[in-house]
């Protein structure tokens, strides 16, 4: 599926919270042609308005319902201070889009789609992010509740790194997106939007990078295992590459990502550097002595120097494949610890609102019970430049007394600087 880049400025005015949200990140089109037009155009800078639109025109009766779509495009918003992947002026995402007959559907769907991120997260990017519910003055514009994802960066920033929204009617009622159901009776349909963009490939490299370049978590390594054949005279080149060929096909046939560099413009050192920087999991390393003895050197990316590196694996495929398949298992698992154990160390737990200025000062996330304003929020943000990232899913049992006012709260939110 894929819907009009252009938006004509009307659909997005017919929502107002949105275009009151949107408004200062909108690029604009006024000319086309080399006239001025007659309505300015929007360059899309999210789809509910066209897709609404759609839907207006698609749905007639509860049969066409659920009508679920999703588009790749690009997405335009006019950031005044970019940062690669991040916040970018132009970038790109998934976006779906759903429309139900009932709130409960909506809600399901948005809270589905919300678990499916976590879990791609955890599983496959080793991000250990914390899945949650956004305040009401961080909520996407013209949605009814908005979930997330947030993820702790290197720097131990917060970066949202997924959205859900149930947008509830506000869109269909904007539109007049409505069906027949199954009473005779016309109805707004409800509806979700939920998207995850390029700003989530920024949120791997902050997460696992170091001083020598990527790491990438073996899950998503468009290369797992990069062999790299070493040869000083010309009469070890051949059998050295024999070697190194039959070592990369064996392990392509276990259907594992495997690059074998054979370029003899640069040196062995190189070649090493050049893939620890490309993040490539796992290093083999073959030579003359390891073709004599029918073994390769094995080094992995998240241990540097000699920790990662072992000596005397053997070629034969029987016992080479099963070694490499549990090393990248390990570093897998490996780049979770290590982000999990990074991210609990600076959360702190605060029960006042000077705890949570200290917290902040000190680049730490802080997490508290709150039951405050709006207002006291945004005072929050003035204040300390950190916003409530979530009030995460898996709360603390027990009473809790609101940080800001002394006050009964029902739920402990999560303060941080962000992206």
């Amino acid at each position: 599926m894929y819907f009009p880049q252009f938006i004509p400025y009307s659909f997005i005015e017919k929502e107002a919270s949105h275009v009151e949200g949107f408004s200062p990140e909108l690029a604009l089109v006024t000319i086309g042609g080399g006239k001025e037009l007659e309505e300015k155009l929007v360059v899309r800078p999210t789809s509910e308005t066209i897709v609404n639109h759609m839907f207006t025109q698609w749905i007639h009766s509860y049969r066409d319902l659920p009508l679920m779509v999703n588009q790749w495009a690009n997405v335009t918003r006019w950031e005044m201070r970019t940062k690669p992947f991040v916040r970018t002026l132009e970038f790109l995402w998934q976006e779906g889009h759903t429309a139900h007959a009932t709130p409960e559907e909506a809600e399901k769907e948005a809270l589905q789609m919300i678990d499916l991120y976590t879990r791609f997260a955890y599983e496959q990017a080793a991000i250990p992010v914390i899945a949650g519910r956004k305040s009401k003055v961080e909520t996407f514009a013209g949605a009814f509740k908005t979930y997330t994802i947030e993820a702790m960066m290197g720097d131990r920033k917060a970066l949202q790194a997924g959205t859900s929204h149930n947008l509830g009617q506000n869109f269909s009622r904007a539109f007049g997106t409505q069906f027949t159901d199954e009473n005779g009776q016309r109805q707004h349909v409800w509806q979700t939007s939920w998207a995850i963009s390029t700003r989530f490939i920024g949120g791997i490299i902050m997460t696992h990078g170091d001083d020598a370049g990527l790491m990438l978590p073996p899950n998503i390594a468009p290369i797992q295992v990069v062999t790299v054949p070493i040869w000083k005279k010309a009469d070890e080149k051949s059998g050295v590459l024999t070697a190194a060929v039959a070592v990369n096909e064996a392990l392509r046939s276990a259907g594992i990502k495997v690059k074998l560099d054979d370029s003899d413009q640069r040196t062995p050192g190189w070649k090493f550097n050049f893939w620890e920087m490309k993040g490539v999991p796992l290093r083999i390393e073959i030579g003359p002595r390891d073709v004599s003895n029918s073994s390769v050197v094995i080094c992995r990316r998240d241990m540097p120097g000699k920790q990662g590196k072992v000596f005397g694996i053997s070629m034969e495929p029987s016992i080479l494949i099963p070694y490499v398949k549990e090393k990248l298992q390990e570093i897998q698992a490996s780049l979770l610890d290590m982000a999990i154990s990074f991210r609990d160390s600076n959360v702190v737990d605060v029960n006042s609102y000077d705890e949570l200025k200290e917290a902040i000062n000190e680049g730490k996330w802080a997490r508290g019970p709150w039951s405050a304003s709006d207002a006291e929020e945004l005072r929050v943000k003035e204040e300390t430049g950190a916003t409530i990232r979530c009030f995460p899913f898996e709360q603390p049992q027990g009473p809790k007394t609101c940080l800001m006012t002394g006050n009964a709260a029902d739920e402990v939110a999560i303060f941080a600087k962000s992206y």
